[in-house]
């Protein structure tokens, strides 16, 4: 690698992504006014990069590419050179990989975009190796051919360019016709989800295998509407599996972002926040659902994992981790055999290698992931040793091996802190805490929540991104979204009245900065926000629930709770909208769908009049978190905030609880027993 000879302008940047390219020798450019002036003044086509820092292909073409000499002098005398970290600017990562999706058929990051110095893309891809290699065209060649084609052959060249920019426009249209909002489509899109089941290995298609965070916990809800076990069986054999399997941390907790097989074993090393704070919350709500203390242990050691690794002193969550350490892609997660016996020893070893797979030939390059073939009864029985003693030697293997890792380089970090992400995560603690009984859970989550809204929350909003005491750009719809979500789950975690009147605050913000009242359905962006070539609106669920989907869930939680009858005007217009797509290709809509079966599912409201702090209160409450409710809205206090407590008393002095449905409610009670009861019964 050639020793790059100068600084770029990424060097004043905040995001560890842009940072990582600032001493390239291309001449980099963050987006901004004064790369997109320098293009139209100089009439120059820009090289468009889009990435993000826990990405290992967008590191390998750093590598290849832009470190090279040779390259980098081709983009800086041809091309504006522009790089954007895909996390902090979603609105152009959506914008530009709709084009690249358009022009390929698919997409990825690195993202690479050619535009015009309109920004109008006109040429496309992904990753490019230097030369023609993996039946891709060499970088050299593509950054030649269209800087020739872009100086001789500009007419044709541009009739083409307004042909895709009508295309992207036209990519926020939605269906004419509203389809009819009615129960049915729960049933209907069910069955379109598990149609592609992997009955053998659990999760949906082949590979790459991503998590199905949002299809299970819609099919969890299915369970409790239908009964049975055909949506158990997939439930119980996709959260086994992969908690099982390579992708999941086995000494330190926390998923990876993928499995490159079928079969779980094999992950794309990079960890995200988001993955962990959707997977968490699974995880918690299986184990309420079954009881099986498996999935309790899973959901403890994600939460713990990520308050270990992933908090920062002020009380945010990074954003990220690096699939690569010492520049090797797993290395920091990966073990020889005879590294784990000269640990444990020679007996203790033979055991612990038998219950994580290791072998001498390995699994991953000549070494071994750590994954679970077996049961661990089946361990038992097969090494004739009780199943208690067998964890004992498991638990004490796996804080040695751990305690040695921790010496080990740790993969970079990306420490940005990102609003809407923290808002997924908030709610995994905020809820954690009352079903696990986890006091310093419910800190944390406070912490958190306090950090955002003093960090992240001016005057005229919310903020997308803060590092390094900075925080920076306008928050997007799912920043709103799922500050709102996580705030309602801190205030039914701390029945403090403060976080509701936060959320009630943000979604009037939301609703008025981001709103369609033509077509219906949010903004990705504000109306405040930067012109782009056009302002996109995203339904779809994808890594995370799109902005729509999590929106129409958090304004109907909202609704129950404060009576405000405004927000689930913007709700129901959501789901009336995407209602045929979401019978029609309901893998595309699992949050959506969740959405929908809060609407229509009954038993949403429920009321504690009591003391949150006295002993006969909490009796109460464990008894409503301690049950799987998906479709509920808990208000606890002595006031008359919210409106869910309004004009409700106690019995005899007791704390009290009323099981609410629509604003009606039963008769009050004020035993558990009566309580789980009345909960069961309906």
């Amino acid at each position: 690698m050639i020793k790059p000879k100068h600084t770029n302008a990424l060097i004043n940047e905040t995001s560890p992504y842009l940072m990582q390219h600032a001493h390239n020798p291309v001449d980099w450019h963050p987006w901004g006014d004064e790369a997109l002036s320098l293009a139209k003044k100089e009439d120059t086509p820009i090289l468009l990069s889009i990435g993000y820092s826990a990405c290992h292909w967008c590191h390998v073409m750093a590598h290849e590419c832009f470190e090279n000499e040779e390259i980098a002098a081709l983009m800086n005398a041809n091309f504006i050179c522009i790089k954007v970290d895909r996390e902090e600017r979603p609105d152009l990562d959506s914008i530009y990989m709709t084009a690249v999706q358009k022009m390929t058929g698919s997409g990825g990051w690195p993202m690479t975009v050619f535009l015009t110095p309109d920004q109008i893309p006109f040429y496309a891809g992904t990753y490019f190796p230097p030369e023609d290699r993996y039946g891709r065209p060499g970088f050299r060649r593509v950054l030649l051919g269209i800087a020739q084609a872009y100086r001789e052959r500009r007419e044709p060249f541009y009739s083409d360019v307004y042909s895709i920019a009508n295309d992207l426009r036209n990519s926020n249209a939605i269906p004419e016709s509203r389809g009819e909002l009615h129960p049915g489509i729960l049933d209907t899109a069910a069955s379109g989800i598990i149609r592609n089941y992997d009955s053998r290995n659990g999760g949906f298609g082949a590979a790459p295998k991503f998590p199905p965070a949002m299809a299970l916990s819609y099919l969890m809800r299915c369970h409790l509407r239908k009964g049975g076990d055909k949506y158990l069986d997939i439930i119980n054999n996709t959260l086994t599996r992969m908690a099982c399997g390579g992708m999941y941390d086995q000494l330190g907790g926390g998923f990876h972002r993928y499995s490159v097989d079928e079969q779980w074993l094999v992950p794309h090393f990079e960890k995200m926040l988001y993955d962990n704070a959707l997977l968490s919350r699974v995880y918690l709500d299986a184990w309420l659902l079954t009881q099986n203390v498996f999935y309790r242990k899973i959901a403890g050691e994600i939460l713990d994992y990520a308050a270990r690794e992933m908090t920062s002193p002020e009380g945010g969550f990074y954003s990220s981790q690096d699939a690569d350490s010492d520049g090797k892609e797993g290395s920091f997660f990966l073990w020889t055999i005879n590294e784990v016996k000269s640990i444990l020893g020679e007996e203790n070893a033979d055991l612990f290698c038998r219950y994580f797979g290791i072998t001498a030939e390995g699994n991953f390059e000549g070494k071994n992931i750590l994954y679970v073939p077996r049961s661990p009864d089946g361990i038992a029985r097969l090494n004739d040793i009780a199943e208690d003693q067998l964890q004992e030697i498991i638990d004490r293997g796996r804080k040695k091996l751990f305690d040695i890792r921790e010496r080990r380089t740790k993969p970079g970090r990306d420490e940005k802190i990102l609003t809407g992400w923290n808002g997924l995560m908030l709610r995994s603690f905020a809820e954690a805490a009352n079903s696990l009984n986890r006091e310093d859970y419910r800190r944390i989550a406070v912490r958190n929540g306090e950090f955002l809204l003093s960090k992240l929350h001016s005057h005229g909003g919310l903020l997308r991104s803060y590092k390094d005491g900075k925080s920076r750009f306008n928050a997007y719809l799912e920043d709103y979204a799922f500050l709102i979500d996580g705030l309602i789950s801190l205030y039914e975690s701390t029945f403090e009245a403060r976080w509701l009147h936060e959320a009630e605050d943000l979604a009037a913000i939301m609703t008025r900065k981001f709103w369609d009242p033509q077509d219906k359905g949010f903004y990705f962006t504000s109306d405040d926000h930067e012109s782009l070539i056009f302002r996109p609106k995203e339904f779809y669920d994808n890594a995370v629930p799109s902005g729509n989907s999590a929106a129409a869930l958090a304004l109907l939680r909202l609704w129950k709770l404060t009576g405000n009858s405004e927000w689930p005007q913007y709700s129901v217009s959501i789901l009336e909208v995407m209602a045929e797509p979401m019978a029609q290709h309901p893998a595309a809509f699992p949050h959506l769908l969740c959405s929908l079966d809060y609407y229509f599912a009954p038993l949403k409201e429920i009321a504690v009049v009591g003391d949150p702090l006295d002993p006969r209160t909490g009796e109460l409450l464990s008894e409503i978190f301690h049950r799987y409710l998906p479709n509920r809205v808990v208000a606890c206090g002595t006031g008359g905030y919210p409106f869910l407590l309004k004009d409700r008393t106690q019995t005899e002095g007791r704390p009290t609880a009323y099981v609410c449905e629509n604003f009606w409610c039963g008769l009050p009670v004020t035993t558990p027993q009566d309580l789980g009861d009345r909960l069961k019964s309906m």
